[in-house]
């Protein structure tokens, strides 16, 4: 079996890859703008530094690689960040995911291709919250948004007039070890392990606490990934969450509970987005059914491992 894996080196990308268990897969994919890490550099994991915008380059890594499946991982994943870099976020996010389902047109027909998509595209939608099922309208209000809805509307196209098998997965937000802090519970995570080692004050600046997401373990997230590229079918949408909400104000007592030193909390106009959802939980009986994948791991274990992931980053 052949793998092709964008954004390899990513937080989910690198969880994904170490989920990977059968030795008789190869396993290819492209990074940018990191360096393939060391453990990914052999006969059986070969990822190059490459960027999806550069359609040529790959056109050819499909051909040269023929997979038998394709991760699609690679994109400019912050909400924040999608409002400063917007060209970039629309490059990455439609433009790379066209040049890629191209490449396995041309290239790779025959592949099965895991689109990751996000719970973001619902957007501000409903006056009264419940579990989003996949039939339900969508309203993307960021930038990030609308490139993932994009992104799944190209899938939806190569599927259905070029008959390729492709599965889109709706994420909801996920966390664990190895996050970058450019997102909420690896920020707060980061900074305590760096109050804790006394390279910064006791302060956390915040800002809307109030919003409820529904979070899932990224270690559960990538064995969502692998059963649906076993079980998926062709075509289909599948919620990837865990039924049930929790407040950021929760996140930050829980890792507040867990630190070394005290903490005073300051909010913080310049960290409310310009917009926000109140409310973001999703239904995940679809993939109950079909896939028989639940979530395992408890938000609480996700956000101390996190922490500790960082205590070992700034103590060693």
């Amino acid at each position: 079996m052949r793998i092709f894996v964008t954004g390899a080196t990513g937080f989910v990308g690198s969880h994904f890859l170490n989920n990977l268990k059968d030795p008789e897969w190869e396993i290819y994919g492209i990074c940018f703008p990191d360096e393939p890490r060391f453990e990914q550099v052999s006969l059986k994991c070969q990822v190059k530094r490459t960027d999806i915008r550069c359609e040529k380059d790959i056109e050819d890594l499909i051909g040269s690689s023929q997979p038998d499946y394709v991760f699609h991982f690679a994109a400019i994943s912050n909400v924040g960040q999608s409002w400063k870099k917007r060209k970039e976020t629309f490059e990455v996010n439609v433009t790379g995911t066209f040049f890629l389902l191209e490449a396995v047109r041309k290239q790779a027909p025959q592949a099965r291709v895991l689109f990751v998509s996000s719970s973001e595209v619902y957007g501000l939608l409903h006056s009264k919250f419940h579990p989003l099922i996949e039939s339900d309208s969508v309203n993307p209000v960021s930038p990030y948004a609308f490139s993932k809805l994009s992104g799944e509307n190209l899938c939806r196209f190569y599927h259905q007039i070029e008959d390729l098998d492709i599965v889109i997965a709706r994420s909801f937000p996920h966390t664990g070890p190895g996050q970058s802090p450019d997102f909420v519970c690896s920020d707060w995570a980061s900074q305590i392990a760096r109050m804790e080692a006394g390279l910064s004050p006791p302060l956390i600046k915040v800002g809307n606490v109030k919003v409820k997401r529904d979070f899932v373990d990224v270690r559960d997230v990538v064995r969502a990934y692998d059963s649906l590229l076993k079980k998926g079918k062709k075509g289909e949408l599948y919620n990837i969450c865990s039924g049930e909400a929790i407040s950021l104000n929760r996140i930050l007592d829980i890792l507040l509970e867990a630190a070394r030193v005290k903490i005073d909390v300051e909010a913080d106009e310049a960290r409310i987005r310009k917009f926000d959802i109140p409310v973001l939980v999703g239904d995940n009986q679809k993939i109950k059914n079909e896939i028989s994948w639940a979530p395992e791991i408890p938000i609480e274990q996700s956000v101390l491992d996190l922490l500790q992931y960082w205590r070992d980053v700034y103590h060693s």
